[in-house]
């Protein structure tokens, strides 16, 4: 299944990250309350008051082809395969987020939003008439046979992906636990393509998990929005502080993070909001101009964020990372992000399908459209990793421990060596705490700095 978005089945907005395919959770798929969604998507004609129609000639031209093609293809074909094809074809040849989608594919739309599915674990779009990875998936296939973002697939099975095969290809992603797919996939900055087989698996993607960096800052890793993201968000964060303590900072990792539900990214955005707008939608329909704002309540108590983004990072991740940006709450450090700025609805068509259409784009407080823009970090990074010199070095220095017997100390040599591991194992993690720390420092200076001028 192709997908952009998840959510509420019925008549749902959805804001989606880029085409979610066989493998994964959603790369978008923001789901907007029920009330909000029914009323989002009346009749077309009131959309725009436009009595347009069709003319004879282009109604004449359809009934022709049709005609043509159920005489003439080499194959016979139904009545049914020929609609349901025409349809896609239309949705299409708008962007590369509507599409149609059949009872099966409604199904697994449905069952992603959980996090829980068989695939390959990666999110697709389609992009510049390649099918393009937007995301491997924590936990799944795909990331353990290192394939990143901005992979291209080139082939499937040894057929060639082509711009008129690329629907059909994406199905082919999706299949039985167990089954294996070869993929030919062209790196980024790569010159020949590299093949990869895969097995599908049952994948259950924890979407948080919450560790101590060293004490007092803290790692939230946010692999996608699913239906609990924010609550398990609350939870662990807030029994990682009763185990250890006030945090005196915080990395949100979002790098790779397709997307998700968005009701999902502004319960997240605004656990770390005291107020402030999170993001608003605009469309041509007046129900599709929706805001979302903060309520009171920082579950860091206003403690310093870094936010950790890459060109994996879309929709939903760039909700959250556009309403900590512009609220000036979280400093923004990587890559700039994917730029999946538009909102779907699915909008059932009576008989189990429906379709998925476009119908607003999203922006972040500022009003900044991010659709194919992205979000550029505040500090960006290279793709630049790390490794030990084990060579001895004047710049390392000797140290009372480097001296024979010498005396024990009561706590034991930490620091550069934890550092520099961190560095090898996550770049860009390493200079996120830095950065972290200096924020946390100045935060902890300025009000002693402010006490002792009143003291004067």
């Amino acid at each position: 299944m192709t997908r952009c978005t998840q959510g509420l089945l019925g008549i749902t907005l959805l804001m989606g990250a880029a085409c979610a395919t066989a493998a994964a959770p959603a790369v978008s798929a923001p789901a907007i309350p029920a009330s909000a969604a029914s009323a989002a998507a009346p009749a077309p004609a009131a959309s725009s008051g436009s009595t347009d129609v069709p003319s004879l000639a282009d109604i004449q031209t359809f009934t022709r082809a049709f005609e043509l093609i159920k005489q003439a293809y080499v194959e016979p074909v139904g009545n049914q395969q020929l609609m349901q094809a025409a349809v896609r074809g239309m949705l299409a040849g708008l962007d590369p987020h509507s599409a149609f989608l059949d009872k099966s594919e409604l199904r697994d739309l449905s069952d992603d939003t959980s996090g829980a599915y068989s695939g390959l674990g990666i999110e697709v779009a389609q992009v510049n008439h390649q099918l393009l990875i937007v995301a491997p998936l924590d936990g799944g296939p795909a990331k353990r046979a290192g394939i990143v973002a901005g992979d291209v697939i080139q082939a499937i099975n040894g057929v060639p992906v082509r711009p008129d095969t690329l629907d059909a290809a994406t199905h082919k992603l999706r299949g039985p636990i167990g089954t294996s797919i070869t993929l030919s996939i062209l790196h980024p900055r790569a010159n020949k393509p590299v093949t990869i087989t895969l097995v599908r698996q049952r994948i259950k993607v924890t979407s948080v998990a919450v560790r101590m960096l060293e004490p007092g800052f803290a790692y939230l890793r946010i692999s996608e929005f699913q239906e609990d993201t924010a609550n398990e968000l609350t939870r662990k964060l807030t029994e990682l502080q009763k185990q250890d303590g006030p945090l005196r900072g915080a990395v949100l990792d979002l790098r790779s993070n397709p997307g998700g539900l968005v009701t999902s990214a502004v319960g997240v955005a605004d656990d770390f909001l005291n107020s402030g707008l999170i993001v608003s939608t605009r469309g041509r329909l007046a129900q599709a101009d929706l805001k979302f704002s903060a309520k009171p309540g920082d579950l860091l108590d206003g403690a310093p964020m870094v936010v950790l983004v890459d060109n994996g990072t879309a929709s939903a991740a760039e909700i959250v990372t556009g309403a900590l940006k512009d609220n000036h709450r979280a400093l923004i450090m990587g890559r700039r992000t994917f730029g999946k700025g538009s909102v779907q609805t699915v909008l059932p068509l009576g008989n189990g399908d429906a379709v998925k259409l476009t119908t607003a784009r999203y922006y972040t407080p500022n009003g900044t459209s991010i659709q194919v823009a992205g979000i550029t970090p505040d500090i960006v990074l290279g793709d630049v990793s790390v490794s030990i010199d084990k060579a001895p070095s004047l710049a390392s220095g000797e140290h009372e421990s480097d001296l024979p017997n010498h005396l024990a100390g009561t706590h034991a040599a930490t620091g550069d060596a934890d550092a520099g591991q961190l560095a090898v194992n996550d770049y860009a993690l390493s200079e996120a705490l830095h950065v972290l720390k200096g924020l946390a420092l100045a935060r902890h200076v300025a009000p002693q700095a402010a006490a002792g001028s009143s003291e004067q």
